[in-house]
């Protein structure tokens, strides 16, 4: 009798399926396996200096050591999350607004921009009166679908890139706006679309803002990258502030991870523009019971770290010179990619890498000549193309253009 019950226990999980390998995960495992020399990681999308190493912001160390110093406990934070960073990361996101000063924004602190975006689909299947559709670009960051899809939201996509001209398809994404159901919920990059690196322009945005208006959909912006993508944090928010300035409803993903460097930390604010202090009241109290149900409250230490960066004013200087820097950096290794290029006499136009922004370069490579790179030449990418700026340095973006000049060698186009 006990042999059958310790075999009918073992056998509960049998007819669970393997699942899919997570794609940018596996190519890092792929890349850690790689014993070649020359070996080149251009798949993570985290930052790296010249080295090749990881880098502590000097804002953020100065920060650690403020809080070092302060001898602070380790008490839990509210579920909310703590409150001179909600208040510091929402006017870094919107500015000097009225919407700010009013009260007006309902932020809970969430797991970094994942977290915050998954919260914001919870809120939309729970509170949202209209369709549960959510349209996200084509293509996109590939955990937007699945964060969308486990909250219950049906995802659909509307067109954003052209892989003939290498930019923004721009007619058809109005148009699939415009076509969308009345009240749908539209995914937008705030900046450094990821993994495409094409940004709208500020007339590209007015125009989107007038199809998501006239339509009644519900923009829900998604800003991994602000003061990474062009080193100031005033020009990556230029979409999501023009929204609000119109007096267009939002929701908000913010991360930490990218322009401060605390990958590992978790920090992240989720945001909703509401229309009057009482509603920014119940907003926030039912974002507490999603955020409490999820995963009780937020980490402390990161969060702690972003805002002693920014409400301390020479921090916060550092901190934007820090950006120049990684921003800086990432234009350069663009730059520097596209001209080794045309020096090993690629007949190709490698002009689109340096018309994108942000960590991201959509190459143009397809999936057999990625596939080539990684096991030819142990260059790791996506299978799309993407690979990670950030990964480029002084001492192997030669190496990278021979291997990519190799591959396209006698291809007709890119």
């Amino acid at each position: 009798m006990l042999s059958k019950v310790i075999s009918r226990a073992s056998s509960i999980w049998t007819n669970v399926p393997q699942g899919p390998p997570d794609p940018i995960l596996g190519i890092s495992e792929a890349f850690k396996r790689d014993t070649n020399p020359r070996k080149v990681n251009l798949g993570v999308g985290a930052y790296r200096d010249d080295d090749g190493k990881p880098w502590i912001l000097p804002s953020v160390k100065k920060a650690k050591e403020i809080l070092i110093n302060a001898n602070l406990d380790h008490e839990y934070l509210p579920t909310e999350g703590l409150n001179t960073f909600r208040q510091a990361a929402a006017l870094l996101a919107y500015g000097n607004c009225p919407e700010v000063a009013e009260g007006r924004i309902a932020a809970l602190q969430a797991l970094s921009g994942t977290g915050a975006l998954r919260i914001g689909c919870a809120f939309i299947s729970r509170f949202y009166p209209h369709n549960k559709i959510i349209y996200v670009p084509k293509p996109t960051w590939g955990n937007h679908k699945n964060i969308a899809r486990d909250a219950g939201l049906e995802v659909r996509e509307y067109s954003y890139y052209c892989p003939t001209k290498k930019g923004l398809d721009f007619e058809r994404l109005l148009s699939e706006i415009d076509e969308a159901p009345r009240n749908s919920i539209i995914l937008l990059h705030a900046c450094a679309h990821n993994p495409t690196g094409q940004d709208p322009s500020h007339e590209q945005w007015a125009q989107i803002h007038e199809v998501i208006t006239r339509k009644q959909h519900l923009a829900f912006f998604d800003t991994a990258y602000q003061g990474f993508a062009s080193g100031s944090t005033d020009e990556d928010a230029y979409g999501l502030r023009y929204f609000v300035k119109e007096k267009s409803p939002v929701l908000l993903a913010q991360s930490f991870a990218k322009n401060f460097g605390l990958y590992g930390e978790r920090i992240g604010l989720f945001t909703a523009v509401t229309d009057s202090s009482a509603e920014t009241d119940r907003v926030v109290s039912q974002l507490k019971i999603l955020g409490r149900a999820m995963y009780s409250n937020p980490p402390l230490y990161g969060a702690r770290i972003v805002s002693t960066v920014l409400n301390t004013p020479e921090l916060y200087r550092q901190w934007q010179q820090d950006l120049v820097t990684m921003s800086g950096r990432i234009k350069a290794m663009r730059s520097a990619l596209v001209e080794k290029l045309k020096e090993k006499g690629s007949p190709h136009d490698w002009s689109h890498i340096t018309n994108q922004i942000g960590m991201f370069a959509f190459t143009g490579l397809n999936a057999e000549q990625s596939q080539t790179l990684m096991t030819r030449n142990h260059v790791y990418l996506t299978l799309d193309g993407r690979i990670s700026i950030a990964g480029l340095n002084t001492k192997n973006v030669e190496y990278v253009a021979d291997a990519i000049e190799t591959v396209t060698r006698n291809t007709a186009k890119i």
